[in-house]
Protein backbone atom coordinates (compact mmCIF):
# COMPACT_ATOMS: atom_id res chain seq x y z
CA UNK A 1 0.00 0.00 0.00
CA UNK A 2 1.28 3.33 -0.72
CA UNK A 3 -0.74 6.73 -0.24
CA UNK A 4 -0.05 9.82 -2.28
CA UNK A 5 -1.73 13.55 -1.95
CA UNK A 6 -2.87 15.20 -4.68
CA UNK A 7 -1.88 18.77 -2.66
CA UNK A 8 -3.20 20.92 -5.77
CA UNK A 9 -6.95 19.49 -4.84
CA UNK A 10 -6.11 19.49 -1.24
CA UNK A 11 -8.66 21.72 0.52
CA UNK A 12 -6.67 22.18 3.87
CA UNK A 13 -9.54 20.62 6.26
CA UNK A 14 -7.23 18.57 7.84
CA UNK A 15 -9.54 15.98 8.41
CA UNK A 16 -6.64 13.65 7.40
CA UNK A 17 -4.29 14.87 10.40
CA UNK A 18 -6.82 14.88 13.12
CA UNK A 19 -7.83 11.00 11.88
CA UNK A 20 -4.21 10.20 11.60
CA UNK A 21 -1.58 12.39 12.51
CA UNK A 22 1.62 9.94 12.42
CA UNK A 23 1.07 9.63 8.51
CA UNK A 24 -0.11 13.13 7.91
CA UNK A 25 0.18 17.28 8.34
CA UNK A 26 -0.47 20.28 7.16
CA UNK A 27 1.82 22.59 6.18
CA UNK A 28 2.68 25.46 8.12
CA UNK A 29 2.69 27.60 4.74
CA UNK A 30 -0.23 26.96 3.33
CA UNK A 31 -2.44 24.10 5.08
CA UNK A 32 -2.22 21.79 2.12
CA UNK A 33 -1.88 17.94 3.43
CA UNK A 34 1.79 16.42 3.76
CA UNK A 35 2.03 12.66 3.71
CA UNK A 36 4.35 11.72 6.30
CA UNK A 37 4.60 8.29 5.86
CA UNK A 38 3.83 7.02 2.60
CA UNK A 39 3.99 2.96 3.04
CA UNK A 40 2.08 2.90 6.38
CA UNK A 41 2.30 -0.90 7.68
CA UNK A 42 -0.18 -3.46 7.46
CA UNK A 43 -1.52 -3.14 10.53
CA UNK A 44 -2.99 0.58 9.92
CA UNK A 45 -4.32 0.02 6.59
CA UNK A 46 -8.47 -0.04 8.01
CA UNK A 47 -7.30 3.88 9.56
CA UNK A 48 -5.43 5.17 6.63
CA UNK A 49 -8.45 3.55 4.42
CA UNK A 50 -10.51 5.80 6.65
CA UNK A 51 -8.78 8.32 7.00
CA UNK A 52 -8.69 8.63 3.13
CA UNK A 53 -12.23 7.91 2.70
CA UNK A 54 -13.16 11.49 5.07
CA UNK A 55 -11.05 14.30 2.50
CA UNK A 56 -13.96 16.21 1.15
CA UNK A 57 -11.71 17.27 -1.94
CA UNK A 58 -10.68 13.57 -2.37
CA UNK A 59 -6.97 14.31 -2.74
CA UNK A 60 -6.05 11.46 -0.82
CA UNK A 61 -5.18 7.81 -2.81
CA UNK A 62 -3.80 4.92 -2.21
CA UNK A 63 -1.75 2.52 -4.56
CA UNK A 64 -1.70 -0.77 -3.79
Amino acid sequence: MRVRADRSVCIGSGLCVLRLPEMFDQSDDDGIVLVLRSNPDPDQEEAVLTAIAACPSGALRVDR
